[in-house]
């Protein structure tokens, strides 16, 4: 590689929006990897790299340390569980995540998620399959308008999840300690402190929050029974957040009455994932945020954050830890 050009690592599964981006400029070299690279195939790629743009691959502090040159990472997305941020802080190194490019995308999920159970489309779709149209009287879809459905996190996704649930007539609850109960409020929701108090009156829980040391198995067996019998739950979020084992409980219990789930906490999940034999449980694979438009726009953003701090102009707004810049 020429010395007055800075290699960048993207995976194949990025959108042309962003390599376009990124093969266009001569002074890059782009070199493209496979998305479920392995660590011992990765480290040795990392000597001369200067930015990076994660899917779902890990990089921490070994990556880190293989990366004498690295100056960027970036995610192709807006989650980072995978990626040690305190590791690339010390190093003066922004992670650069990618705004609000999949967060249409993801709410949309959501709310079809909540329709989809509601409307119990998965049971309706296989009663006419087998041919059992007197049956379809034996447990009947719900309607959502006039339900209520509890908002956790309020950040790019939690908003417009909120909006799309309000727009179909739900009673819009919102938790998120990190947000003042003002701005939920003047975005014309009711703002909730008290999760274990406020899960009583949730008919459907969508979650939105990130994943970290202070929402691992946050919906642990206890909160789920705080949920009122015939409630469900949605988690197009972070596989953890919610207790896979604690949950199969509940559903096979009858107290919940089913759940939309686009994130598992292993993944790919075991195909003996016990969620998976019941049918109350509706899956995706990890897609939420993953759409034709969303993939473009991520791809572009992607491409935007790493050349903006390899120029010197980072774009602040989308650093997780923009203190670097200081």
């Amino acid at each position: 590689m020429a010395t007055n050009r800075k290699l960048v690592l993207v995976p194949h599964t990025m959108g042309r929006a962003g390599t376009d981006l990124l093969s266009a400029r001569d002074d890059i070299e782009m070199k493209v990897y496979p998305a479920d690279i392995t660590q011992a195939a990765l480290l040795p790629l990392l000597g001369e790299t200067a930015g990076i743009a994660l899917s779902g691959t890990p990089y921490r502090q070994k990556e880190l340390d293989a990366s004498p040159a690295i100056e960027v990472v970036a995610r192709i997305g807006v989650g980072f569980d995978a990626v040690e941020v305190p590791a690339l802080t010390a190093r003066r190194v922004p992670l650069m995540t990618a705004g609000t490019s999949n967060s249409t995308s993801v709410a949309e999920h959501a709310l079809y998620l909540i329709m989809t159970l509601a409307k119990r489309g998965p049971a309706m779709d296989a009663l006419v399959r087998g041919g059992r149209w007197t049956d379809r009287h034996d447990a009947l879809p719900t309607e959502i308008a006039g339900k209520t459905v509890l908002i956790v996190g309020f950040g790019r996704i939690g908003t417009r999840s909120a909006r799309r649930c309000a727009a179909m007539e739900m009673n819009v609850l919102v938790h998120d300690p990190y947000v003042a109960p003002d701005i939920i409020r003047d975005a014309g929701y009711e703002p909730v402190a008290d999760l274990d108090t406020d899960l009583a009156r949730a008919d459907f829980v969508s979650v939105h929050c990130p994943k970290n040391a202070e929402t691992v198995g946050m919906f642990n067996a206890a909160r789920l029974a705080r949920m009122p019998r015939g409630a469900a739950i949605v988690n197009t979020a972070r596989g953890g957040i919610v207790d896979e084992a604690a949950l199969a409980a509940a559903l096979r219990s009858g107290h919940l009455s089913g759940a939309g789930l686009d994130v598992l906490a292993e993944e790919p999940t075991p195909m003996d994932n016990p969620l998976l034999a019941l049918p109350q449980v509706i899956v995706s694979p990890h897609m939420a945020g993953v759409t034709t438009e969303s993939v473009a726009g991520m791809a572009r953003t992607t491409a935007e954050n790493i050349l903006s701090v390899l120029d010197g102009h980072p774009i602040r707004a989308h650093a997780v830890n923009p203190e670097v810049f200081n």
